[in-house]
């Protein structure tokens, strides 16, 4: 019986190189070649029909599937326009009304100040070069300073009269430099350095009048200050010249804050001094005083009636 070699890999059908022998070997061995030539030609290809992978079902489309589309967006937009322009309107109407105000109350006189000064923590309304006229500024700008000085001198005179009580020259001394510091400081700028501001931004004979006599007042505070008479205040409770040559005798140290001290509240006095010398130059040379004597006999009269 035959013995025949099976190859399950034997294609002739599909082999071109099948009918081809090679010089050397047998039948066998040629449908083995044949074969597995075939199988690496066809790895690339689709999958055959007898796989076992499915295909993807294909995506369903609903034909009947309605999309919604604003047929109204026309009048959406129309209501919004006319929305906005209403909003508009009023805030035009309102825009007119707060100005109709605003000129109402600058033809009556009043200005509205708005705290702008110190810039990172506003106390007061402090604006010279927007609202003083130009020919003026530098003078506010010296009484400015002298508003300044004052806070200084008296800022001053509170550490020097606290060295000093701590020193052993009594508890009564520095509680008044505490009263003269807190007084002192708004007072003065109440008293004279707000109403001369007013005064230049206005032109008010009335308010350069209140001026001149609180500023008078803080002249003489100043040359008081600078001396420091033990008749008049507390002995050491101002740091004038007299208690500034005690207490260099006693304490050195003292005695040399007292002495700047004296050296603040007289530049202070000198700088005072120029200042209602120079308003007043201006107040005379303008008819403020006529002006002033107008006013005052309109208004006694008025107050008489």
């Amino acid at each position: 019986m035959s013995r025949k070699n099976s190859n399950p890999f034997d294609e002739e059908d599909v082999n071109p190189f099948a009918d081809q022998a090679t010089k050397g070997t047998g039948s066998g061995e040629s449908s083995f070649g044949g074969g597995f030539f075939n199988m690496i030609m066809n790895r690339g290809s689709a999958p055959s029909a007898n796989s076992g992978l499915s295909p993807l079902p294909p995506e369903r489309y609903d034909r009947s599937a309605t999309i919604d589309i604003p047929l109204n967006s026309g009048k959406d937009l129309k209501s919004r326009e006319k929305e906005l322009e209403a909003r508009e309107a009023e805030l035009k109407k309102r825009e007119q009304e707060l100005k109709r105000r605003e000129d109402a109350i600058a033809r009556a006189g009043i200005v509205i100040e708005e705290k702008n000064w110190p810039s990172f923590f506003p106390i007061i309304h402090h604006d010279i070069s927007s609202e003083i006229p130009i020919h003026l500024q530098r003078m506010q700008y010296v009484a400015f300073t002298t508003f300044l000085g004052i806070s200084v001198c008296l800022l001053w005179n509170l550490i020097a009269v606290t060295t000093a009580w701590i020193n052993g020259e009594g508890l009564t001394i520095w509680l008044l430099s505490i009263i003269y510091f807190i007084s002192g400081v708004p007072g003065a700028y109440i008293m004279w350095y707000r109403p001369l501001y007013r005064a230049m931004r206005t032109d008010s004979a009335l308010k350069f009048g209140w001026f001149f006599l609180s500023y008078m007042f803080h002249i003489g505070f100043c040359i008081l200050a600078t001396f420091s008479p033990p008749i008049i205040f507390e002995e050491k409770s101002l740091t004038g010249i007299l208690p500034a040559f005690d207490l260099l005798n006693t304490n050195t140290f003292v005695g040399i804050l007292y002495f700047i001290g004296f050296g603040c509240f007289c530049v202070e006095s000198l700088l005072s001094i120029w200042v209602i010398q120079q308003v007043y130059m201006y107040f005379r040379g303008s008819g403020k005083a006529a002006e002033m004597k107008r006013e005052a006999a309109t208004r006694t009269m008025l107050a008489a009636f």
